[in-house]
């Protein structure tokens, strides 16, 4: 695709990184056969190619009009097309780049506005969001449907493992994880435990800057990166083994964070490090297969509908190490039809876009008990709390599966 960039992005570095990606794009179109949104509403704009295309209009001097803004926001971010994609166009940063210029050129309506200003300052942070989720789970039986989806039924915590081992490996807590689904943390780290490693929580650590960094608040994004940076560095020079992700949406945002500081020169190097430290639980555990089939032994669970989060087999390029591991200890994972697509959860898509959002958790929950499974597990907060919602079928943590069989 040839480009001509307007002036007031010309070697800037969005204006190169734009440039660099949209001359990879041959609109050959395959994308729009894997793009959840495409497929749901037809239009051409509400697929990838016609986002590039805009996108394109939009760093050459076109006019940025609230109708570019809307199909931009209509975007999952499930990066299914760069999965796609024969030319290796990184269509993920693009829409970012070209969010970004919308929310600096397009002004969005009031109350538009005030939805996503309550989310940017609410959601990442955990001292409001925490009791705001205890009250929520304590009137949860009185609230309004709509409501009540996103307030998930309140665990009964697991005991945190006390022992202490010479290996260890840090864990990124989370921001709504422990006060949503505290139990898949302490399944995280009860499976590290049985298998030698000491999990180590790093307090300062919050947000890992993606609710921010997709609803346009850029800056905001980047001091969280920092901030988690400066909380794990301590630990990360007295030689942590890795930076454990069991929200699949935190990882792939966390393995970006050298590209999001890459112009900053004081966190540059050190978002490097961390990039090469962090790993899904998903890709740690394979490595231990055989010592885990030898301490798990409980199978009141023997038949899963497995959903592969966007966030793992798009955004983190990992694929089948779930459904190897969990058949490696005897369960049958069962993969529903077009198990590639969104669920429709996709970080505050579902507060910002509900129409769409519940017609994808619609459609994949239809996939997914075709399967006749006994739980559906995933790998993501927001997607196991978005499928819940429309389900009676238990939906869970696949690490909370793998903990519930430790015979130790």
């Amino acid at each position: 695709m040839q480009t001509n960039l307007a002036d007031f992005i010309r070697n800037t570095p969005d204006g190169n990184e734009a440039d660099a990606i949209l001359r990879k794009c041959v609109h050959c179109g395959f994308c729009t056969a894997t793009c959840p949104t495409y497929q749901l509403l037809g239009d051409e704009l509400d697929g990838p190619r016609g986002r590039i295309y805009l996108i394109k209009q939009m760093v050459e001097g076109a006019p940025v009009t609230r109708s570019t803004q809307v199909h931009l926001d209509r975007c999952l971010t499930c990066r299914n097309c760069e999965s796609t994609c024969p030319s290796g166009v990184q269509y993920g940063r693009l829409v970012e780049i070209g969010r970004k210029l919308t929310e600096e050129k397009v002004r969005r309506p009031l109350n538009q506005r005030l939805l996503r200003r309550v989310l940017a300052s609410v959601v990442p942070n955990s001292v409001i969001f925490t009791p705001a989720m205890r009250l929520g789970q304590r009137v949860r039986r009185i609230l309004p449907k709509k409501l009540r989806d996103k307030v998930p039924a309140r665990q009964n915590p697991l005991a945190w493992p006390a022992a202490k081992h010479e290996r260890k490996m840090l864990m990124l807590a989370g921001c709504v994880q422990p006060s949503m689904m505290p139990n898949v943390n302490i399944a995280t780290a009860r499976v590290l435990d049985a298998l030698g490693i000491e999990t180590v929580v790093a307090p300062e650590a919050g947000c890992c800057g993606a609710i921010r960094l997709h609803l346009g608040y850029h800056d905001e994004a980047l001091d969280d990166l920092r901030a988690n940076i400066d909380a794990w560095w301590p630990h990360v020079e007295q030689g942590a083994e890795a930076i454990v992700m069991n929200a699949s949406g935190c990882g792939a945002t966390v393995k970006e964070y050298a590209h999001l500081l890459r112009h900053d020169p004081e966190y540059a190097e050190k978002a490097r490090r961390i990039v090469e430290l962090t790993r899904d639980v998903a890709e740690i555990l394979p490595e231990f297969e055989e010592q885990l089939v030898a301490i798990t032994r409980r199978r009141s669970v023997h038949t899963v509908a497995f959903h592969p989060p966007c966030t793992l087999q798009h955004g983190q390029q990992i694929r089948g190490k779930v459904e190897q591991l969990l058949s490696a200890l005897g369960v049958d994972v069962r993969l529903p039809a077009d198990s590639h697509l969104c669920c429709g959860s996709a970080g505050t898509y579902s507060l910002t876009q509900p129409r769409l959002s519940y017609a994808l958790r619609d459609q994949k929950l239809e996939r997914l008990q075709a399967q006749e499974p006994q739980v559906i597990v995933s790998a993501n907060v927001g997607c196991i709390a978005h499928l819940q919602s429309g389900t009676s079928t238990p939906v869970a943590h696949w690490i909370e599966l793998v903990e519930h069989m430790l015979s130790v």
